[in-house]
């Protein structure tokens, strides 16, 4: 057997690991959570935030689906009612701070208050071996900015509890600082860099990956800095944001050192996991009983709109890791990377 054969058998029997996992219940001791448990999923009208929203409402919690598009939400929503699901949905746009506050002002008039947020929302613009960054500024302002305004935002609406409230983030493991070096471009290298980047393979045979994509940051100093919890700061997150985008617009990113593999859509990813690592830090200080725990997952190449179909991923397994997080009864983890109900290195 081939080494791509056997990694592809050993991630096929993983998710089986995994689908086997989610048919086990959570015993009373484990359940945190209740029917009057609030958890908001966003960017929720379909694919993984759908099936996220789906499966913690399964679990008994109040789940708020959230979507950019009122007509759209509300179909999604009728959904998972008729289907005795206890949903809630309202419009949400995580790109404009006014429907962030009227979303805001919504919970704390109906709800009070919020115990779990799902970072789902979203957007890729490049599908197969594409690598425009001309939708580069949408993707970062919806994929980081956004994530990261949500988080400021609810936060103050999260409830204590013994348990402490959660914070999920849908990422990619695109967005991994210390992801495979590589030097020139071609469609070949792009498929292989997918396939190991979601974990489809650990070989490749009598292909050269030295012939492949820039699959990471390549100055040392920034991936150091980024890495490294003492220096990471928010301002180092955007400086390193602005700066990718100001050579996007200068046409000259590509020689800048960036990840040429969905570049706008990993870079996104990168700043995801890095202001987790940092939220985490920020929220350690909270006192006992209003503690608030952070962590983002990798959903792998998922079958959905998002990857023109592509995938090979369910949106079911994909949305099993972060449900799995925001239910996870040892609440001391956070700050961390995970696929599969596995920890990964960021």
């Amino acid at each position: 057997m081939t080494g791509k054969a056997k990694a592809k058998e050993r991630r096929e029997k993983r998710l089986q690991e995994v689908s086997l996992l989610r048919t086990i219940p959570y015993s009373d001791h484990q359940r945190w959570w209740s029917s009057d448990t609030v958890a908001v999923v966003t960017g929720a009208n379909r694919g993984i935030g759908f099936e996220i929203a789906r499966q913690l409402a399964g679990h008994g919690l109040t789940v708020i689906l959230t979507s950019r598009d009122t007509s759209v939400g509300l179909e999604a929503a009728k959904v998972l009612q008729e289907g005795g699901f206890n949903v809630d949905v309202h419009q949400l746009d995580v790109l404009e701070p006014s429907s962030i506050e009227e979303f805001c002002e919504w919970i704390r008039e109906k709800y009070g208050g919020i115990d779990i947020l799902v970072n789902n929302a979203g957007v890729n613009y490049n599908i197969g071996s594409d690598n425009s960054v001309e939708f580069a500024k949408d993707v970062i302002a919806t994929n980081y900015n956004g994530t990261k305004s949500m988080i400021k935002a609810m936060i103050p609406l999260m409830r204590p509890s013994s348990a402490g409230a959660r914070i999920v983030s849908v990422s990619s493991r695109l967005g991994k600082l210390n992801g495979r070096r590589n030097r020139t471009y071609s469609p070949l290298a792009y498929l292989i860099a997918m396939l190991l980047a979601h974990g489809l393979t650990k070989s490749v045979g009598d292909y050269s990956l030295n012939k492949g994509v820039k699959g990471r940051l390549e100055n040392p100093t920034l991936r150091q800095q980024l890495g490294d919890l003492d220096t990471l700061s928010e301002e180092l997150i955007d400086r390193t944001i602005e700066t990718f985008l100001k050579e996007v617009e200068e046409d000259t990113w590509k020689s800048g050192g960036w990840p040429q593999t969905l570049t706008d859509y990993s870079m996104s990813k990168l700043a995801v996991n890095a202001h987790t690592r940092l939220m985490a830090k920020i929220l350690s200080d909270r006192p006992e009983g209003e503690k608030i725990y952070i962590n983002c997952f990798c959903p792998g190449w998922v079958k959905t709109a998002m990857t023109g179909w592509a995938g090979n991923v369910s949106a079911e397994n994909g949305a099993d890791t972060g449900v799995w997080l925001s239910l996870l009864p040892d609440q001391a983890i956070t700050g961390k990377f995970f696929a599969e109900r596995r920890e990964i290195s960021f």
